[in-house]
């Protein structure tokens, strides 16, 4: 088991996807992790550090969450919790190889603490988690059944609904989709319209951002990504169901899409800038020794403009810059996502 931990630490946390900073609140220390797809930004946050996992976390005055494994089809369970009472039903996707206990989980430097985005949702309104095949849950493989590796932002979608459908789940849902999650709230919203009534993007990746690089670029970006099998080969090997995205066809998906529909919109955007610690990051080996070194500012204007596209998917999207967090708000600055969530949450009660 420990020789699987450090592997699945290093899928969880050397990768670099949506992030404007390797770590929220500084330079990498040794053990950290990087800003990733949904990866923790703190030792304390990885698999192998200990990340809370229990499905039962408390919720405060609302009691505690119910998980259950959930039949989905096709000789398959997924796993899922909720809390709260109250619509909408929020939805709480998150990033890559990262499972519900994500969302139960708070770095806030506040005095005292901000709570963790899933308790101070479920005191107002219901709200939901749920673990995609392939994700880890402290040293070992998540909770769902596997599937086939890499999986897609439609193929994701299509097992949401599947697993909301079947868990009896009522919408219109507010989803919350951070970093890869949010090209999985997007797709979701693309085959489902009418199940989407509120959406907020925790500083996803997007289509917007391949576009704001030269191909050169995006090969540099894509690779740092880690999205694939060949970047994290010990971490395959060790769980070879593991969670890896093709970027690709994720991109396809999103490209074809329509447009999203006049939905309450917020996009919150990460603050802190990758080139003033792409040096460190490097030289402690978190990051290639051939990673370029003047990529970092490259990544930090690619990614506004990306950022900023988003904030423009429907005509009165909120876009929050000033997050002072790096790519893992909803672990940095949990209350203002939650702040967010309900606030979306109340547009679409007042619009019915």
């Amino acid at each position: 088991m420990r020789r699987r931990a450090a592997a699945l630490g290093l899928a969880v946390g050397s990768v670099l996807l949506a992030s404007c900073a390797a770590t929220d609140g500084g330079a990498a220390p040794a053990g950290s992790t990087v800003a990733s797809t949904g990866a923790s930004t703190s030792p304390s946050t990885s698999p192998s550090a200990g990340a809370s996992t229990d499905a039962s976390a408390t919720t405060g005055t609302v009691g505690a969450a119910t998980g259950r494994m959930v039949d989905v089809g096709n000789g398959r369970r997924m796993y899922l919790e909720c809390a709260g009472v109250g619509s909408p039903t929020v939805i709480l996707v998150s990033g890559l190889r990262t499972s519900a206990a994500e969302w139960h989980t708070t770095q806030s430097t506040a005095t005292p603490p901000a709570s963790p985005v899933f308790e101070e949702v479920a005191r107002s309104t219901r709200v939901c988690a749920y673990d995609r095949p392939g994700t880890i849950v402290d040293d070992g493989p998540g909770r769902s059944d596997p599937v086939p590796q890499p999986t897609n932002a439609a193929s994701a979608a299509a097992d949401l609904h599947a697993l909301l459908t079947a868990a009896g789940e009522q919408g219109p849902f507010l989803l919350v989709g951070h970093s890869i999650g949010g090209t999985v709230v997007r797709a979701f919203t693309a085959a489902h319209p009418g199940d989407v009534g509120g959406m907020v993007l925790i500083d996803p990746p997007s289509e917007f951002l391949q576009d704001a690089e030269t191909p050169d670029q995006w090969a540099i970006q894509r690779r740092l990504m880690k999205v694939d099998a060949a970047e994290i080969a010990d971490s395959v090997a060790e769980y070879p169901d593991i969670e890896r995205f093709d970027i690709d066809a994720t991109f396809a998906t999103l490209r074809a899409a329509p447009s999203l529909p006049p939905i309450p919109l917020v996009v919150l955007s990460a603050d802190e800038l990758l080139a003033p610690q792409l040096p460190a990051l490097i030289a402690s080996g978190a990051l290639p020794a051939d990673t370029p070194p003047d990529f970092g500012p490259i990544f930090d204007a690619a990614q506004a403009k990306a950022q900023a596209r988003l904030a423009q998917l429907t005509p009165d999207a909120v876009h929050i810059t000033k997050t002072n967090s790096g790519h893992n708000i909803h672990l940095i600055q949990p209350q203002l996502v939650t702040d967010a969530v309900l606030q979306v949450a109340a547009r679409m009660r007042a619009t019915g």
